[in-house]
């Protein structure tokens, strides 16, 4: 249908300066977590407004951490989105403790505050909210959902650099788990942050994810008696960043607002372009500055669409334009189903969002031609 290059859904925006930052870590030959990991971690919490970040392997094993940080487990409930990635769900029965699906907010994608509360019960111990594509999820509506008590957890995987009522992801509940997969908008190709104002967790979680010892592997090695092994008194886990990583995840770090801009820039250039077709329904764009626009998510409406969904991304390829749905609803998955036997229908929006959400192309290396591409292509059905 098009000879063009096809327009990935995601690219990461790496190069020469990322490259180069991998030397120093190289050369001195401190390749696992160290000074890169400890200089990114605090460059992080500086942006983010938060007292602590722990770098992680993934923003999984982040909300894993999270969750065995305050002593989730068996007998316990976590509150989830029945609509975002498999991982949120997973990590809750990681620990023992089930999670209990909430439904989503058509319009914006995120938990349904009034959904939520209606999940609570007395076994309730955490909820996560889901900042989904970037959007900041309804914090205080959510919080007023739960009894006091109740802990708030983030999962900000979509998020670095988002921000709600002014106030920073990563900040806005007990802790936050962030991701640097490469289809988010900064990466270290794989790998995660934590972070939290609670300084008790921070040192919990520290220390679990590092197999349970009571001083990190850089403090040891550059004390007075490296060749004295630590204690162990916690189960922990292997969750370190590589301070490779951490070189990189500077590098990008420093790079997180002009890339958020010139998403927000394209964003608004896909709403201003795409609108008059009443059929698609943009993504909510929220406060403004707030949205981190990991992923412009669209809504293809079944009843006057010109073609179904999944049609629709049929036609898109051909025509050299990489598509995705947003993503699933947990409740539909194969092992979700066997293991829980619930009904998607008990999750309406959810369902729906599953069925018909469309990401389209939106990073840092497209450019005006390729935006005003994937805008004429769906005008023109």
């Amino acid at each position: 249908m098009t000879e063009r290059p096809m327009i990935q859904i995601s690219l990461p925006a790496t190069g020469e300066e990322e490259w180069q930052a991998c030397r120093e870590p190289l050369m001195s030959g401190w390749l696992t977590q160290g000074p890169k990991v400890a200089a990114f971690e605090q460059a992080f919490a500086e942006r983010h407004r938060v007292d602590h970040a722990l770098a992680t392997t993934s923003c999984t094993t982040g909300l894993h951490l999270i969750l065995a940080g305050m002593g989730i487990g068996p007998g316990d409930e976590v509150i989830v989105p029945a609509f975002t990635w498999v991982a949120t769900a997973n990590v809750v029965l990681y620990c023992g403790a089930t999670p209990v699906f909430a439904d989503v907010d058509r319009e914006t994608y995120n938990v349904d505050p009034a959904d939520v509360a209606r999940k609570v019960t007395a076994r309730t111990k955490a909820v996560i909210a889901v900042h989904l594509f970037g959007l900041c999820a309804d914090m205080a509506a959510i919080r007023a959902a739960v009894p006091d008590g109740v802990r708030i957890i983030e999962d900000a995987a979509c998020a670095a650099g988002a921000a709600w009522r002014g106030t920073p992801a990563g900040g806005l509940g007990d802790a936050a788990a962030f991701s640097f997969h490469p289809r988010k908008s900064v990466t270290t190709g794989e790998g995660g942050m934590v972070t939290t104002n609670d300084s008790e967790l921070a040192e919990t979680m520290a220390r679990l994810r590092n197999h349970g010892a009571s001083v990190s592997e850089e403090q040891r090695h550059r004390g007075p008696k490296p060749y004295i092994l630590p204690d162990f008194n916690l189960l922990g886990f292997n969750y370190r960043m590589t301070d490779l990583q951490g070189a990189v995840g500077l590098v990008q770090l420093g790079k997180l607002d002009r890339f958020i801009a010139e998403r927000q820039h394209f964003a608004e250039r896909y709403r201003d372009g795409l609108q008059r077709l009443g059929w698609l329904r943009m993504p909510r764009f929220g406060e403004s500055g707030g949205h981190a626009w990991q992923a412009f998510v669209t809504y293809v409406d079944p009843e006057t669409a010109p073609m179904p969904r999944n049609a629709l991304m049929e036609h898109l390829k051909a025509a050299g334009i990489s598509t995705r749905p947003g993503t699933h609803a947990i409740p539909t998955l194969g092992y979700y189903r066997e293991r829980f036997g619930i009904s998607p229908d008990e999750f309406p929006g959810s369902r729906d969002c599953d069925a018909n959400t469309m990401a389209i192309p939106l990073h840092n290396r497209m450019n005006a031609e390729d935006y005003d591409y994937v805008i004429e292509t769906l005008c023109a059905l």
